[in-house]
């Protein structure tokens, strides 16, 4: 994949920007590596793409939370985490829910899908409640089993995506045994509860109306996400330059 621009105000303007997919991408899919390719190609007006991609809208210097749901997070998943924050607002769910509703698939925005509950709930908990970031970690686990007191089923999206004779991985057995015993067990669970039916592509929620609810609950860094030194920065940093090299 090429990305090429000449405004200057673009790092490494006027020359071919080359991006080279990370191996997570693509292992498994049949799809050979282009690096040997690519790295051939390299010349005087040929780099490897490093910070901003003029394909993407550029981050602020200081990025805060909902930055990356306007410029990074891909429209379902961005539609999904309002949607589902605002089911539980609705419903007058604890703010504490709320915002492990609006946070618990960020890392499926413009990070990786495989255990997204546990990578979504390492990105935020730096900056928010113990019980969030648990919540936002064990609503994976939990979306498998039902729950009748809630009125929670299995979802029937998990039948079309992973067949009937699925069989659930024993650490998410482990896990959601644990969840279930645990105090703040019926947080995660609102989660799942407010999370199954929040994928209505007709429904669009505007994202301010989470901004006072955001900054009571997020400690957004002065530095800006990806910025402060936290042991995730780099998570961050990762969502807003996605394709560099290193």
């Amino acid at each position: 994949m090429d990305a090429e621009d000449h405004d200057c105000a673009w790092p490494q303007a006027g020359r071919t920007r080359l991006v080279l997919q990370s191996p997570i991408s693509f292992l498994g899919t049949g799809l050979p590596s282009n690096e040997d390719a690519l790295l051939s190609r390299l010349a005087p007006d040929t780099v490897m793409m490093m910070g901003d991609n003029p394909a993407l809208p550029r981050m602020p210097d200081r990025p805060h939370l909902l930055d990356f749901f306007r410029l990074r997070f891909q429209d379902l998943t961005c539609r999904h985490l309002l949607q589902s924050a605002n089911l539980a607002l609705k419903a007058g769910m604890d703010e504490k829910v709320i915002m492990a509703c609006l946070l618990h698939d960020i890392s499926n925005g413009a990070l990786i899908r495989v255990d997204h509950g546990y990578w979504s709930a390492q990105l935020v908990a730096p900056y928010v409640d113990e019980e969030v970031a648990w919540a936002v970690k064990y609503h994976q686990p939990l979306r498998y089993f039902a729950d009748e007191s809630v009125g929670y089923q299995y979802p029937d999206g998990y039948h079309r995506f992973f067949g009937p004779d699925y069989v659930i991985p024993e650490y998410i057995r482990r896990d959601a045994e644990e969840a279930r015993r645990h105090r703040w067990y019926m947080t995660s669970r609102l989660v799942t509860l407010h999370d199954l039916y929040s994928f209505d592509p007709a429904v669009t929620v505007d994202p301010d109306i989470f901004t006072d609810i955001i900054g009571r609950n997020f400690r957004s860094p002065a530095e800006g996400l990806g910025f402060d030194g936290s042991p995730v920065a780099h998570m961050w940093r990762t969502m807003i330059w996605p394709n560099n090299f290193l």
